[in-house]
């Protein structure tokens, strides 16, 4: 019988720090609720010292995830796991996963301790964990890059202090994956204690070797991966989720472990959190991409059509690529919408949230002849951008377009309860649209990115519009979705505008953590 290879989602947490990528507390919650349908061990849903927000979302995801244990990050220090262990006790099962740097530049540069004091304060962290849960995670944070015989050291005192798994992360993506391997089974090796917790890795892509390292790490003992889906993560990403999944499950013949997770659900999770986050996902992507499973070449083609296993090592409906189920139209009604909802893991609190997408619902059945899932997840994640507290709405939106003709746009903005109309030219519609923007709200933001996606196929797809916008070292996403892609486009402007001139709510950026 194969050993069981734990998969730590760290989407909601690690996922979070790329730039731009903030979500909500309501879009983590049903981002977790996509990965408890999908069978994950474990969820990392934050980080709540960081903010009242951060804090408030873990609470949120604990009350509402029953099935996958809830974890929440923590530094080694007294105020962060008390409020690590505060904001899971709503959990069916919690985890608190605590760290400290161990390499010398880290000792030496950031923390400014001698190597003494942070086993003795590895332990401490432990020890204070374990009075909330008796499942705790400790990460040696810059392992790849730590002294062996020092790591050894930290990691048999904190599990000695009841540490139930030991994390070892490749903090900066430095590792080789023989090099990675290599250690994991060194550690296991050499640590008289080792039997007595399972051994994780977090590997970041900043050489592109994340999943690798991983995988390396799993036939060298390790048994549990940290992961994100779609490989998001700050700087260059996480190990991917998907991709240490079908490696497993695919060859079997090789690894000794297997995951025991819903693969058919995979595809869900991706779009979702693609949604939600406005990270696209590249054509090319492994698993998830739209080329995954497509095949151009002729011979490839043949050979596919003639026998599947030529060239297809997976099934694409093993990981969710199935056609698109329509599932509603113009005359469903009410029960119809909701059930479908309830199918897609989306719940609402309150009926009156349930009318209002109900009736955007109508609104685009009146426009798209066939609802697709898709469709129904953008349009609530659309209405989840939506807040009391937002200062610009968009009320109306004009674009005349001509050949031979300088494109202009009319809008109408409500900012802070004020109706205000402007006008503007630009390049094309989309451009005149954003100067007409500006030249209301005047945000002195620089915009990034500009991205267009079809949600589903056909000429009356919404259009699902992603903006970035930097403002003084800060930068946000906005997302935007409509059969019209100008007024897609204006959503998404709008969005990425509502959310940086909000201030910076953290108490410090989690940067450079495990």
């Amino acid at each position: 019988m194969s050993d069981k290879l734990i998969i730590f989602d760290t989407t909601l947490r690690d996922g979070e720090q790329s730039p731009g990528a903030s979500m909500t507390r309501d879009e983590k919650v049903r981002i977790a609720k996509a990965l408890e349908r999908m069978r994950v061990d474990v969820i990392e849903a934050g980080f709540p010292i960081a903010s009242p927000g951060d804090c408030e979302a873990v609470q949120a995801v604990a009350r509402a995830v029953t099935d996958s244990t809830v974890c929440g990050l923590a530094r080694a220090l007294d105020k962060d796991i008390d409020r690590a262990g505060e904001a899971l006790k709503p959990a069916a099962a919690s985890r608190i996963h605590t760290f400290i740097a161990t390499s010398p530049i880290h000792m030496k540069m950031k923390l400014r301790m001698e190597p003494e004091q942070v086993i003795e304060q590895a332990v401490h962290a432990v020890r204070r964990a374990r009075g909330y849960t008796d499942n705790v995670e400790f990460s040696p944070e810059d392992a790849g890059r730590s002294e062996i015989d020092f790591l050894c050291r930290v990691i048999e005192a904190v599990i000695d202090a009841g540490a139930t798994t030991v994390n070892i992360p490749d903090t900066v993506g430095y590792n080789l994956p023989h090099q990675f391997g290599e250690l994991i089974r060194t550690l296991i090796e050499r640590i008289p204690n080792s039997d007595k917790a399972v051994f994780s890795v977090h590997c970041h892509n900043d050489l592109g070797l994340a999943v690798g390292n991983s995988l390396s790490a799993v036939l060298n003992g390790a048994r549990q991966v940290e992961c994100t889906i779609n490989g998001l993560g700050e700087r260059a990403g996480n190990a991917a989720l998907e991709e240490i999944v079908m490696t497993v499950q695919t060859r079997r013949d090789v690894f000794p472990c297997n995951t025991g997770l819903d693969t058919t659900q995979i595809m869900t999770c991706s779009r979702l959190v693609s949604g939600i986050t406005g990270f696209a996902v590249q054509p090319n992507k492994a698993i998830v991409g739209a080329n995954a499973f497509a095949h151009e070449s002729g011979i490839h083609q043949d050979g596919v059509l003639k026998s599947r296993e030529t060239y297809e090592i997976m099934r694409a409906q093993d990981v969710g690529w199935s056609a698109n189920r329509i599932v509603l139209g113009k005359h469903s009604g009410r029960n119809a919408f909701r059930t479908r909802l309830g199918e897609l893991g989306i719940e609402f609190e309150a009926e009156e949230e349930l009318n209002a997408a109900f009736a955007r619902f109508k609104e685009l059945a009146d426009k798209k002849h066939e609802i697709f899932d898709e469709d129904l997840q953008a349009l609530v994640t659309e209405s989840g951008q939506e807040s009391p507290n937002d200062w610009l709405k968009l009320v109306s939106l004009k674009v005349c377009s001509e050949t031979g003709e300088t494109p202009d746009a009319a809008v109408t903005l409500w900012i802070n309860g004020d109706e205000r109309p402007a006008s503007a030219q630009g390049s094309g519609p989309v451009d005149a649209a954003f100067k007409a923007i500006e030249s209301l709200v005047n945000s002195n933001t620089e915009l990034q990115l500009y991205s267009v996606n079809n949600i589903t196929s056909g000429t009356d797809s919404q259009g699902e519009v992603t903006v970035r916008l930097a403002q003084d070292g800060r930068i946000v996403n906005g997302q935007g979705a409509d059969t019209d892609i100008v007024i897609a486009s204006a959503k998404a402007y709008i969005n990425a505008l509502n959310k940086i001139i909000q201030p910076e709510a953290r108490e410090h950026p989690q940067r450079a953590d495990v």
